[in-house]
């Protein structure tokens, strides 16, 4: 259990860490509240589902991303000067949180199908675990405006948009590149390390290829 009480103790001290005389302590506020509800959600069902240990880095990564951006405001994180040009000229730390933010919900996803046998196609669970990455970016931004606008704030400022006007559908757009990441890179690893941390976890999953059941348990 020590190398999930390390990841805890990472988790709350990059907590601690972002509100310490934040540069807008509501802005703050509003950003770390959602990893800390992430936190209180995973930490609930930790006895009933346990993920893998790559899957809580990932989101770790994640959480003390969303820290480092709440403690500056995303759009006053330093950042090297060459990174102002990729897109408009802008602070493009949101953009980097956002594919980072890709690669957790289709890690989360195919690990909860895989392991309790939600579906069983190998390709459909790529598939599915894609559009819910999607949806959870859609939904996100959605959010992000509702809350900007039932509190009243300036949302150039409290979303970090910085007068670029394609800034929620870049923030999407990021995180698919980071879902699709996920699934070209990332995915045979993923698989071969459930495997080994949860042995069995794809029995009953199939392919064409048929990688989850003989590739996966010969490597």
């Amino acid at each position: 259990m020590k190398k999930y009480y390390l990841l805890v103790f990472l988790f709350f001290s990059g907590w601690i860490l972002s509100g310490i005389y934040p540069r807008n302590f509501s802005h703050w506020i509003g950003e770390s509240l959602a990893p800390l509800i992430g936190f209180i959600l995973l930490a609930k069902g930790f006895k009933r589902f346990r993920y893998s240990l790559f899957t809580y880095w990932a989101i770790l990564f994640a959480c003390l991303l969303m820290f480092v951006g709440a403690h500056y405001t995303f759009s006053r994180v330093p950042m090297p000067d060459w990174t102002y040009d990729a897109i408009g000229n802008r602070n493009n730390f949101d953009k980097i949180g956002h594919f980072v933010q890709g690669i957790v919900p289709v890690l989360i996803t195919r690990e909860l199908f895989i392991r309790k046998k939600i579906m069983t196609q190998y390709g459909w669970i790529s598939f599915i675990s894609f559009c819910i990455c999607l949806s959870t970016t859609s939904v996100y931004e959605i959010v992000e405006f509702l809350v900007c606008s039932l509190a009243g704030r300036n949302p150039d400022t409290f979303l970090g948009t910085q007068g670029y006007i394609w800034d929620s559908q870049s923030d999407m757009l990021f995180a698919v590149l980071g879902g699709l990441f996920t699934l070209f890179f990332l995915r045979k690893a993923h698989d071969h390390i459930l495997e080994k941390e949860f042995p069995g976890s794809f029995d009953g999953i199939f392919s064409k290829k048929n990688p989850a059941t003989s590739a996966i348990k010969q490597g």
